[in-house]
């Protein structure tokens, strides 16, 4: 297995691409030895917020896989509301979101820092759809991750893998060939009781005993990262194909439920239920929807569950998962300025 990530850098590397275009070309079991030579697989991309807020009572979180962040304007119309988002599916100079960098370009939209780690090196344009679209552009970067965004301070950013890596490198993951491997990013929040956020990202182009295993590498992670007793708040896009929507006994179908319940974490105070899925303008995907997007929390309080439509202001999707979101109770107390005679929060 891969080992956490704690290396930080303020701008990501973009990758040599005499190496991806070399990489595109090796034989299957070249992976480590390309990612090796990616310093961008190998960082955790840090800014900070404009302003340093302190951190309120409640926190409101969104989770959102936001299938390569291609619509800047809507997409930053829907978080506009939320204090944290633990975004999954993001581009950086990707043909197919406009060769942007989209994390900066969405924090800098609401407001807020981030951390982002890189999940895959794209070798191509993306998946096939997206090859055609694009056929005749070409990649600035080709990097494409996970983020945490938050208006207030994030500190000691992680990447945290979930596999070997090379999975999508093999081909047997389809014909996107990819350098890199699933993975989560963590970082907490500058609150007298820690309390660490976490972006997750589970496989695909698997099956839900592997889900079981990458939810065993991530709970492990967690548990080397956070202190006892702190709160860890942890969302994302978990593939649980085999949930329809219930938030009933869900490692009945999906043994990452059982994972992540024996290790503490909760999710019915903090998930609506109801499939996360929706169709795209292009037709695909077609239902019967999953619950693929959750969130759970170990040691901190959620309350007023919602799944938010991903839908721009004419009703048209943008991106084929919904966004979930919960009030995280974040134990700061409110106190009383007796001089002002009014409530600040500590």
């Amino acid at each position: 297995m891969r080992e956490i990530i704690t290396r930080r850098a303020g701008v990501l590397p973009a990758p040599d691409p005499i190496l991806l275009a070399d990489a595109a070309l090796a034989p299957d079991d070249a992976h480590d030895r390309f990612a090796s030579e990616v310093p961008a697989l190998h960082a955790v991309e840090h800014r900070p917020a404009p302003v340093d807020r302190p951190v309120g009572a409640r926190l409101r979180v969104a989770a959102w896989n936001a299938e390569r962040l291609k619509y800047h304007a809507p997409s930053a119309a829907l978080l506009r509301s939320t204090d944290v988002v633990l975004l999954t599916e993001a581009d950086i100079g990707m043909a197919r979101s406009g060769n942007r960098h989209t994390v900066r370009d969405l924090a800098e939209a609401l407001g807020m820092g981030w951390a982002f780690g890189v999940e895959f090196v794209e070798l191509g344009l993306g998946d096939a759809r997206e090859s055609q679209w694009h056929a005749d552009e070409d990649n600035r970067i080709g990097l494409h991750g996970n983020a945490v965004l938050s208006r207030h301070r994030l500190l000691d950013p992680v990447i945290i893998p979930l596999d070997p890596g090379g999975t999508w490198f093999a081909g047997r993951s389809g014909n996107q060939r990819r350098l890199g491997g699933r993975m989560a990013v963590a970082a907490r929040l500058d609150t007298p009781r820690p309390l660490w956020l976490v972006a997750a990202h589970l496989e695909s182009h698997s099956d839900a005993a592997d889900r079981g295993r990458q939810g065993e590498r991530l709970v492990a992670a967690i548990d080397r990262l956070v202190p006892a007793g702190a709160g860890v708040v942890l969302g994302g896009d978990f593939n649980a194909t085999g949930i329809a929507g219930s938030l009933e006994a869900p490692e009945t179908a999906e043994p990452l439920f059982a994972v992540l319940r024996d290790a503490g974490f909760d999710w019915h105070r903090c998930n609506a239920p109801g499939p996360t899925q929706r169709t795209r303008p292009d037709g695909t995907p077609v239902p019967p929807f999953a619950k693929l997007d959750w969130l759970f929390t170990r040691q901190v309080e959620a309350e007023a569950p919602a799944t938010i439509p991903a839908v721009d202001a004419a009703g048209a999707a943008i991106s084929d998962h919904e966004v979930v979101a919960a009030t995280v109770v974040t134990g700061v107390v409110a106190e009383r300025s007796v001089a002002a005679g009014a409530e600040v929060e500590a």
